[in-house]
This record gives structure tokens, C-alpha cells and sequence, in this order.
């Protein structure tokens, strides 16, 4: 089982492992622990390198995390090697996906609109909600109202917790599914103090001051009540 360090702390940057598997037909290594996102939730999987060979795709196998190197030979099994995270990707994707649970809970706490789908890369990300109308007037509204929540300097808390007790929180789930599969006993929850807490599994960063002016670049219908906001966070 690969030990989640981005669970915990999305700012690591470099780590160690041991290669505890080796799969010269996947061009893949797990590792004890690793800091490489994996993918999941919209959030796209991290690169970088790993002994110096690049990292292009990680990806979850069972309880391990499978690290796609481009080139060279594998690294043995049992081996320790240095692990780095290309840093400005990973964070470019930590402020959007904060940027996305900034916009989900203003317009969750503002008009109960539920979630029913979204995706994301750096800086950009888009999001489905439950509406029956949304037109330009609204959509201003909107990206002012999470403008405001960028500027309050929310501090953004992880924790993860038992299954029960997770699900005693009210509205833990935004998205109209839940996508939570049955045997995962501990949930890690992402909350913007005084603003949205969520079941989440992926990378934000520590206060929602640290996102940037967020900017709604377009909206779409895409349905009776389903309606697609795009957004764009600015860089600092």
C-alpha cells in the first residue's frame, strides 16, 4: 500500500521512497509513499521525476499509486530514490481546485444548486450545477461573490476521518452522486472555514487568499436544469 503524502501536506515539493514493485511492461514503479497526485475528482494527475527520470502519468492500482516513467531503465525493487513534483504545475492546479470549491460552495450556500460534473487544468476549470436559469446578470453575481470569498482570506482545513463519522456531516457530498465507493472507510474532507466542507481527495492550498482574482469566462446550457460555468484564476 503507497503511503499518500499529498494527503496530508499538498506543499511537498521533493520526498524519498523504496521502489516496492517494478513493471517493466507498464513502464511503471510503486513506491512506499509518494507525493504525485494521482488523479481523481476533475484534478489531473501530477508529473515530474523520479531518480531523474521523468514522470509522465500516475495513476491508482489497488492500493498503490503507479508511477509512468518516459524513459530509462526502471529503478530496482528495494532501492531508495528521490522523488520531485513539478512544482508550478502542481500548484497552479492547487489554486484552481480551490477555486472550484470556492465557486461550489458560494453557489451551494446561495441557491442549493447541486454539482453534476466538472473538470479542471491549470488555472481553468469548469463546472456543472442543477439550474434552471442562468443568465449573464446572474453569472456576475456569482463570480463577485467568490471574489469576496478569495479576499476573506478563508483558511482551507484537511482532515481525515472515519467513514461514519464523515458522513454525519450535513451536505458532505455536493456532487448530485455519490461517487464514493462503498469500501472506503476513511474520507478525507477539504473545508474553507465558514464557506463549503466537502468530501475531497485532491491538492488546494492553505487560505483561499492564496487562489487569486477568479473570473468567469464563460457559461453554458447544457440542459433543462443543467447549466456549465468556466472559470479562470488569474495568476498573482
Amino acid at each position: 500500500m503507497t503511503g499518500l503524502l499529498y494527503q496530508t501536506d499538498s506543499y511537498i515539493k521533493e520526498f524519498d521512497a523504496v521502489v516496492t514493485a517494478s513493471l517493466p511492461d507498464e513502464k511503471a514503479v510503486a513506491l512506499d509513499q509518494t507525493a504525485f497526485y494521482p488523479g481523481g475528482g476533475g484534478q489531473p494527475n501530477d508529473v515530474g521525476k523520479l531518480a531523474g527520470l521523468n514522470v509522465l502519468k500516475v495513476r491508482k492500482a489497488g492500493d498503490d499509486i503507479l508511477h509512468v516513467i518516459e524513459e530509462g531503465d526502471l529503478p530496482a525493487v528495494g532501492s531508495k530514490i528521490h522523488g520531485v513534483i513539478d512544482w508550478d504545475r502542481r500548484y497552479k492546479l492547487m489554486r484552481t481546485h480551490t477555486a472550484m470549491h470556492i465557486l461550489c460552495g458560494s453557489v451551494f450556500r446561495d441557491y442549493g444548486a447541486q454539482v453534476t460534473g466538472g473538470d479542471m487544468e491549470p488555472l481553468k476549470g469548469r463546472m456543472d450545477f442543477e439550474f434552471d436559469r442562468l443568465q449573464k446578470e446572474l453569472v456576475s453575481v456569482i463570480e463577485a461573490a467568490v471574489n469576496r470569498e478569495v479576499q476573506a482570506g478563508r483558511e482551507v482545513r484537511v482532515k481525515i476521518l472515519p467513514r461514519a463519522e464523515a458522513f454525519k456531516i450535513p451536505d458532505l457530498i455536493r456532487t448530485k452522486i455519490n461517487l464514493l465507493p462503498e469500501g472506503i472507510q476513511q474520507v478525507r474532507t477539504v473545508e474553507i472555514v465558514g464557506l463549503d466542507l466537502q468530501a475531497d481527495g485532491g491538492t488546494h492550498v492553505k487560505n483561499t487568499a492564496e487562489v487569486g482574482k477568479i473570473r468567469v469566462a464563460d457559461y453554458k446550457s447544457k440542459g433543462a436544469i443543467n447549466k456549465r460555468i468556466y472559470i479562470e484564476v488569474l495568476d498573482q
